[in-house]
Protein backbone atom coordinates (compact mmCIF):
# COMPACT_ATOMS: atom_id res chain seq x y z
CA UNK A 1 0.00 0.00 0.00
CA UNK A 2 3.24 2.42 0.93
CA UNK A 3 4.65 1.87 -2.65
CA UNK A 4 1.14 2.83 -4.38
CA UNK A 5 1.32 5.63 -2.18
CA UNK A 6 4.44 6.71 -3.08
CA UNK A 7 3.56 6.18 -6.61
CA UNK A 8 0.80 8.56 -6.78
CA UNK A 9 2.47 10.87 -4.79
CA UNK A 10 5.28 10.62 -7.03
CA UNK A 11 2.57 10.74 -10.00
CA UNK A 12 0.93 14.12 -8.43
CA UNK A 13 4.84 15.67 -7.70
CA UNK A 14 5.32 15.34 -11.68
CA UNK A 15 2.06 16.92 -12.71
CA UNK A 16 2.89 19.51 -10.50
CA UNK A 17 5.69 20.05 -11.88
CA UNK A 18 4.61 19.53 -15.53
CA UNK A 19 1.88 21.94 -15.15
CA UNK A 20 4.19 24.86 -13.97
CA UNK A 21 6.14 24.26 -17.07
CA UNK A 22 3.35 24.33 -18.84
CA UNK A 23 2.00 27.65 -17.22
CA UNK A 24 5.87 29.50 -17.74
CA UNK A 25 5.96 27.88 -21.48
CA UNK A 26 2.26 29.70 -21.73
CA UNK A 27 3.24 32.77 -20.33
CA UNK A 28 6.52 32.99 -22.41
CA UNK A 29 4.73 32.40 -25.56
CA UNK A 30 2.03 34.91 -24.76
CA UNK A 31 5.40 37.32 -24.44
CA UNK A 32 6.75 35.92 -27.62
CA UNK A 33 3.37 36.71 -29.40
CA UNK A 34 3.38 40.09 -28.14
CA UNK A 35 7.02 41.07 -29.56
CA UNK A 36 6.28 39.62 -32.83
CA UNK A 37 3.10 41.77 -32.90
CA UNK A 38 5.19 44.93 -32.16
CA UNK A 39 7.78 43.92 -34.30
CA UNK A 40 5.52 43.37 -37.52
CA UNK A 41 4.00 46.69 -36.58
CA UNK A 42 7.19 48.20 -36.35
CA UNK A 43 7.96 46.52 -39.62
CA UNK A 44 5.33 47.48 -41.45
CA UNK A 45 5.75 51.25 -39.94
CA UNK A 46 9.55 51.41 -41.12
CA UNK A 47 8.62 49.92 -45.04
CA UNK A 48 6.33 52.84 -45.13
CA UNK A 49 9.09 55.56 -43.88
CA UNK A 50 11.06 53.85 -46.63
CA UNK A 51 8.42 54.71 -49.19
CA UNK A 52 8.05 57.62 -48.39
CA UNK A 53 11.68 58.63 -48.29
CA UNK A 54 12.16 56.89 -51.73
CA UNK A 55 9.51 59.35 -52.97
CA UNK A 56 11.13 62.51 -51.63
CA UNK A 57 14.06 61.25 -54.04
CA UNK A 58 12.42 60.74 -56.78
CA UNK A 59 10.70 64.61 -56.06
CA UNK A 60 14.26 65.62 -55.30
CA UNK A 61 16.13 64.57 -58.34
CA UNK A 62 13.02 65.89 -60.65
CA UNK A 63 13.56 69.25 -58.82
CA UNK A 64 17.61 68.95 -59.05
CA UNK A 65 17.03 67.93 -62.85
CA UNK A 66 15.05 70.79 -63.09
CA UNK A 67 17.38 73.16 -61.96
CA UNK A 68 19.60 72.32 -64.33
CA UNK A 69 21.69 69.25 -63.15
CA UNK A 70 23.45 67.84 -66.33
CA UNK A 71 22.57 64.33 -64.52
CA UNK A 72 18.55 63.54 -64.32
CA UNK A 73 17.70 65.46 -67.69
CA UNK A 74 16.73 62.84 -69.08
CA UNK A 75 13.81 61.38 -66.44
CA UNK A 76 13.12 65.10 -66.11
CA UNK A 77 11.70 65.17 -69.94
CA UNK A 78 10.38 62.06 -69.65
CA UNK A 79 8.53 62.97 -66.53
CA UNK A 80 7.59 66.29 -68.38
CA UNK A 81 6.33 64.27 -71.69
CA UNK A 82 4.38 62.46 -69.54
CA UNK A 83 2.99 64.84 -68.03
CA UNK A 84 1.93 66.88 -71.46
CA UNK A 85 0.92 63.50 -72.51
CA UNK A 86 -1.66 63.56 -69.62
CA UNK A 87 -2.59 67.43 -69.98
CA UNK A 88 -3.64 66.68 -73.67
CA UNK A 89 -6.05 63.88 -72.79
CA UNK A 90 -7.67 65.69 -70.35
CA UNK A 91 -8.32 68.65 -72.34
CA UNK A 92 -9.62 66.10 -75.05
CA UNK A 93 -11.68 64.44 -72.67
CA UNK A 94 -13.26 68.10 -71.72
CA UNK A 95 -13.93 69.10 -75.05
CA UNK A 96 -16.01 66.42 -75.71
Amino acid sequence: MSNLIDVVDSLEHRISTLLKRYQALKERHELLEGTITSLDDENRNLKEAIEERQKEIHTLKAANALLGSNDYKRETKLKINTLIREIDACMVSLSE
